[in-house]
């Protein structure tokens, strides 16, 4: 730990200021540092061409003992990535749309304060972080972090296809409204592709995903046994068989995993159940996946371009998070 000339500890926030009300927030996180006999905080905002990693950086230079992040989920993939091997814990402040690491964590959603503290005075964890090296049809490539998930496809599309606006106005459901234009659209594509201890696969799909945890809003479950803390990727490939194909993927992701998944009768009903192949599932340290041409890519929610080869891996507790007291890390 370092700390200041005066021998206090200090942290910093980094926030996306058009995502939560800021005078309040640098308010809070304030109070919470001095009731905690730290040094009053440094405060960053992120940009447009700057989503987080910079001011991350610059908080680290600044010898911060804790970061805490309030943003889109984005801004906490940007921030996450600077942070890793550093040892310095992020606080996540649940703002934006989706806090898909958030819920993954099984943070409570709805307290701010509660979570503000924890960056004083909360459990510590170490979670797994992905990266993803990203190679273009001009052959440059580009390794950017993950802390939820990133795909290439038509998950992608969708999310390109999301209408900022419409997400601003009512959240994680202007995807649906993505999804339907991406759809109209979409065709498949052919892939090679090979997860770390498995064999090698070539298959026409609309989505590959990969996956450092798996819960998404409202619920639903689209890579259930997927985990921020079990040292594995989880690789999900969507590739359904014209449109009542997309029937399928329907209820695998929203019935399936979502529902009968959590109960014993359900269980056996799906153990007893003929398997389609709309959706394959696997798991591993490495996921190394080439399209037939350039194919859209995106990590956490933002758009990357494209690629036409994508080599992932796991990182196994590279990033340390705060949680509150007690929290319950068994069900990660």
């Amino acid at each position: 730990m370092t700390a200041d000339a005066a021998g206090q500890r200090r942290a910093a926030l980094v926030y996306n200021p058009t995502k939560v009300d800021a005078h309040q927030l640098r308010g809070q996180v304030t109070h919470f540092a001095r009731h905690a006999g730290w040094a009053d905080p440094l405060f960053f905002t992120t940009t447009v061409q700057d989503l987080g990693q910079g001011p991350a950086r610059e908080a680290l230079a600044q010898h911060a003992d804790a970061v805490l992040v309030a943003g889109g989920d984005g801004t906490v993939r940007a921030v996450a990535e600077a942070l890793v091997g550093t040892g310095v814990p992020l606080t996540i402040v649940p703002s934006g749309t989706g806090n898909l690491l958030a819920r993954n964590l099984r943070l409570p959603l709805d307290d701010p304060e509660r979570i503000i503290r924890t960056a004083f005075a909360g459990d510590r964890l170490r979670v797994d972080v992905g990266f993803a090296e990203l190679r273009r049809a001009d052959g440059t490539a580009q390794t950017h972090g993950f802390v939820v998930m990133g795909g290439i496809g038509l998950d992608a599309a969708m999310i390109a296809n999301t209408s900022p606006a419409l997400k601003k106005s009512v959240g994680w459901v202007a995807y649906v409204d993505g999804a339907a234009r991406s759809l109209v659209a979409a065709k498949p594509f052919r892939v090679v592709y090979q997860v770390g201890g498995h064999r090698m696969h070539s298959a026409r799909v609309q989505s590959v995903l990969y996956a450092n945890c798996g819960s998404l809003p409202a619920g639903l479950e689209l890579i259930p046994e997927a985990s921020v803390v079990d040292g594995s990727m989880d690789v999900a490939v969507f590739q359904p068989k014209g449109w009542w194909g997309w029937i399928f993927v329907w209820r695998r992701v929203a019935w399936d995993n979502s529902v009968l998944r959590r109960f014993r009768a359900g269980r056996r009903v799906l153990s007893l159940r003929t398997r389609d192949n709309s959706v394959r599932y696997a798991r591993g340290a490495t996921l190394d996946v080439a399209a037939s041409g350039p194919q859209p890519v995106q990590l956490d929610g933002d758009e990357f371009g494209e690629a036409v080869h994508i080599k992932a891996r796991i990182e196994p507790g590279a990033l340390t998070v705060t949680v509150p007291p007690g929290h319950d890390v068994g069900r990660l």
